[in-house]
């Protein structure tokens, strides 16, 4: 007889085989900025919750709605209640990550939006990614493992046929809580082999993670972390346009999750 520990074993990957061929219905996009957020709120035709699924005096928002076949609730973290500036960085995105997993039960995360990009990877200003792996590059502890545990890598979903459909960019993305990038944030990332960097993919992956709820990572160029302009600089003058970018090929990849399944994925 087997140990019922490999049967319970046997039980879960059966489990989860049933669920990736099941139709997805729900998605929640996580999304840090108003300014990414609003546009395809509009684009879906979203509806901000007037009765929120988080607790009382949160700033956290949700629009929702039905597209297609697909619920869609769009979350931004919304606007810091002492300093009125979006709620960016890892702390926000893993806590309202965590929340709305608990509150909506999404079939699938999807943490769209801005990111920088390493010409020398390939990454030109306006380039959609799709990450293949995430990772942080600021949580640097030298003991042995805590290494390993503060860095943090872990695959995301594999969407196969979705990057061979919309002909998406694909490279790793690394996560961390500044705008620009230190000596020792740079050289984390080289080690890390990241073509994009983030505020909020890595802490999205690790609350999806202690779910087990699939995530993919849609993320769009505005900088050139490794070129010639000041990082801020290059941000703002590119934000609105990329944004549109971003807005498009979500809007791309929505229209191909419609009616599939994980698996198909």
């Amino acid at each position: 007889m087997a140990p019922p520990e490999d049967d319970t074993k046997v039980t879960e990957e059966a489990m989860a085989a049933e669920e990736e061929k099941k139709p997805i219905s729900t998605i929640v996009f996580v999304i840090a900025m108003q300014s990414e957020a609003l546009p395809l709120v509009n684009r879906f035709q979203l509806t901000e919750d007037p009765d929120s699924v988080f607790p009382k005096g949160f700033p956290w928002v949700r629009y929702h709605g039905i597209y297609k076949d697909l619920h869609i609730n769009i979350i931004w973290p919304g606007k810091d209640p002492v300093w009125g500036v979006d709620s960016v960085g890892t702390v926000s995105a893993s806590l309202v990550t965590y929340a709305s997993i608990q509150a909506l039960k999404p079939d699938l995360i999807v943490n769209a939006g801005t990111c920088g990009g390493f010409k020398a990877k390939g990454a030109c200003i306006g380039d959609v990614f799709l990450a293949s792996e995430v990772a942080f590059h600021d949580r640097r502890i030298p003991i042995p493992v805590f290494d390993q545990y503060g860095i943090g890598a872990r695959q995301t979903f594999s969407t196969p046929n979705l990057l061979q459909k919309l002909i998406l960019k694909t490279g790793k993305l690394s996560t961390g809580d500044s705008l620009d990038m230190s000596p020792q944030d740079e050289a984390s990332i080289i080690a890390n082999d990241a073509t994009v960097k983030d505020m909020e993919g890595a802490a999205v992956a690790y609350a999806a993670d202690l779910f087990t709820v699939p995530a993919i990572f849609v993320k769009a160029v505005t900088d050139l972390v490794d070129g010639d302009k000041p990082t801020t600089e290059e941000f703002l003058e590119n934000l609105a346009a990329v944004t549109a970018t971003l807005d498009q090929s979500v809007m791309n990849i929505i229209d191909f999750i419609s009616g599939k399944c994980l698996s198909e994925l």
